[in-house]
């Protein structure tokens, strides 16, 4: 049987026990086994990888290992476009939509306020999330590792943080969602894509004090909730400026307060 040295980098170090982080060690290798096989054998999903060495060149998950090979493994780089390097996905194109699994409820909510088309039920099974991903071309948010490694899912992305805040400035950053966010263009109760609304036309369904202080409106055809850029509003532009990595953006021209 074959035996090769691994390295793995930044953050997926994350996966690996301790005694194994941040330095190179040798492992015996299945035989004829791939890059995928072995990298997920050693506990990091396959889709939280971006970039995969052996002595030196760029390889793919399909690459075959052989005895006394070097691999160097690493994850997403969210600053540096190495698509003329990598060979691990054929194209890399940025996520714009997306699965949360049933743990993740917080962070959904989050996305969809941030205007991206993320799906989310707290009663998901793995293979429904599988399922969904593969048809309908979406990256699967989770904390399961295991569910990652399925072979159907092709983007995906590992959350370390906890706190559904620190999840959401986390994957801003890891995918780069900055400059693709369009605030309060979603319904955050059921993703819907929001729809202007005149005033007149929604006005008996408003409480007197906004009918009174508010002009600017919004509605969800499907659950028929009604948005306005109230104090709550306010609270939730505060926390997307505040997760922004670069300069601020824009005041947008839709609201988030709801009846």
């Amino acid at each position: 049987m074959a035996s090769a040295s691994f390295r793995i980098y930044a953050e997926l170090n994350d996966f690996l026990p301790s005694a194994r982080r941040g330095q190179e060690f040798s492992t015996i290798c299945a035989r004829a086994a791939t890059t995928k096989h072995m990298i997920e054998a050693l506990g990091v999903p396959h889709t939280e990888v971006e970039l995969i060495l052996v002595n030196g060149q760029s390889v793919g998950f399909e690459h075959r290992l052989h005895d006394g090979d070097r691999v160097s493994v690493y994850p997403h780089f969210a600053a540096l476009d190495i698509a003329p390097l990598t060979r691990v996905r054929q194209l890399s194109l940025p996520p714009d939509k997306f699965i949360a699994d049933a743990h993740l409820g917080g962070l959904a909510r989050l996305l969809r306020m941030a205007g991206f088309d993320t799906l989310y039920r707290n009663d998901y099974a793995d293979r429904e999330i599988v399922d969904i991903a593969a048809t309908q071309g979406r990256t699967v948010l989770t904390r399961d590792r295991d569910l990652l490694k399925q072979r159907a899912i092709n983007d995906g992305c590992y959350l370390h943080a906890i706190l559904p805040e620190l999840q959401f400035r986390e994957i801003v950053y890891r995918l780069d969602l900055a400059r693709r966010m369009r605030p309060f263009s979603r319904c955050l109760r059921c993703n819907t894509p929001l729809q202007d609304v005149d005033k007149q036309a929604v006005g008996e369904r408003l409480p007197p004090s906004v009918r009174a202080g508010q002009t600017r409106f919004t509605t969800c055809h499907h659950c028929r909730r009604i948005f306005w850029p109230g104090t709550h509003w306010q609270r939730m532009r505060n926390f997307l400026d505040e997760s922004l990595p670069g300069p601020r953006q824009a005041t947008p021209k839709r609201a988030g307060r709801q009846a």
